[in-house]
């Protein structure tokens, strides 16, 4: 044991636009285009070495959980799946404990687990020395979570969680690319004073959402719609490399309308009344994060009724959050063990 703790940290992610596009098997047949950024909520982890063969696990979320390291690889069986995923890919024998905390809770539709099992892989690499570019360990993050788990979901979130920042990406069979928008500050910086991001107390289970959206794609139920989230997730980035926000929300509203087709379970009565009346407050256009049916909702506000639209939320039970917009993407580093 070296009395060292190795600790990572991971931006959350917030789609603007084009979210859906990036799930197969639209994004290999079609390609796909997602205009991200990320925030300033984080999933953190901690790794302190320990003398025996054995892992111990905290998750401020999922609990805890111990296993053994000496006997194989582990068997991924829905518990604690991301640790055990990259543990054995990195054939970890040395005992350890690991505390995990993400800063948003399951189902919240930030791209939780996605930014989770980045934070895992880059605390893993910071202890065992390993130097990955900010694409493999992308590339790893989406192997092991969508491949090897089976976790259902896009390809944007652990791209997103490691590069940070406001990102162009676009998917095909051949695999992923990922443009660094440049919006500029004051650009930056409106766009913040104007927009409200508020959760609504319901997280869902991505999953269902996403194999009903796959489900209406195969039968050739939503497949203009997907095109069409896709082309506005070009419009908002030329928006806003011109500055202008307005024309932004209007975007984010057009492609809220399209992303209601993807699947019947994106909306709901709970979530349509809160965006009818922040629109009726002043809201130029929102959306819910992530796949839908609940968690965070994101809006672009006119910058003087931002403060109304929050009131409204708040009184129909719907939390609003503070953030702010995090241009940097995963972060380890270690620290001596008081």
């Amino acid at each position: 044991m070296d009395g060292i703790h190795y600790r990572a940290r991971a931006p959350l992610r917030l789609g603007l636009a084009g979210g859906g596009t990036d799930v197969e098997p639209y994004a290999s047949k079609k390609g796909g285009a997602v205009f991200n950024t990320t925030i300033n909520r984080y999933a953190y982890c901690t790794i302190t070495p320990t003398d025996d063969h054995s892992m111990s696990v905290h998750s401020t979320d999922y609990g805890k959980f111990m296993a053994p390291l000496d006997g194989g690889p582990l068997k991924l069986d829905g518990n604690m799946d991301l640790i055990k995923a990259v543990t054995n890919h990195f054939e970890i024998t040395d005992g350890f404990r690991m505390f995990l905390q993400s800063e948003a809770p399951p189902g919240s539709g930030l791209g939780g687990s996605s930014t989770v099992i980045v934070s895992i892989i880059a605390a893993m690499c910071e202890w065992q020395g390993i130097k990955l570019t900010s694409m493999e360990m992308a590339q790893l993050a989406y192997k092991l979570e969508r491949e090897e788990i089976g976790l259902k979901g896009g390809k944007q979130d652990q791209y997103a969680a490691v590069f940070g920042g406001f990102n162009f990406m676009k998917f095909n069979k051949h695999g992923v690319n990922v443009n660094r928008v440049r919006i500029p500050e004051d650009t930056v910086n409106e766009l913040q004073y104007s927009s409200l991001l508020c959760y609504t107390g319901n997280p869902r289970e991505s999953a269902t959402i996403i194999e009903s959206q796959v489900d209406k794609f195969n039968k050739g139920q939503n497949e203009e719609a997907l095109d069409k989230t896709k082309e506005i997730a070009t419009s908002m980035v030329i928006a806003l490399e011109k500055g202008n926000i307005v024309h932004a929300g209007e975007l984010l509203h057009e492609a809220w309308e399209y992303k209601k087709q993807f699947s019947n379970k994106v909306s709901n009565p709970q979530i349509d009344a809160l965006y009818q009346a922040a629109m009726d407050e002043g809201a130029i256009g929102g959306k819910v994060s992530g796949a839908g049916g609940g968690g965070f909702m994101y809006f672009i506000c006119r910058y003087d009724r931002k403060y109304s639209v929050a009131k409204v939320l708040q009184k129909m039970g719907a939390r609003v959050t503070d953030y702010m917009f995090e241009p940097e993407g995963v972060i380890s580093w270690r620290y001596p063990n008081e």
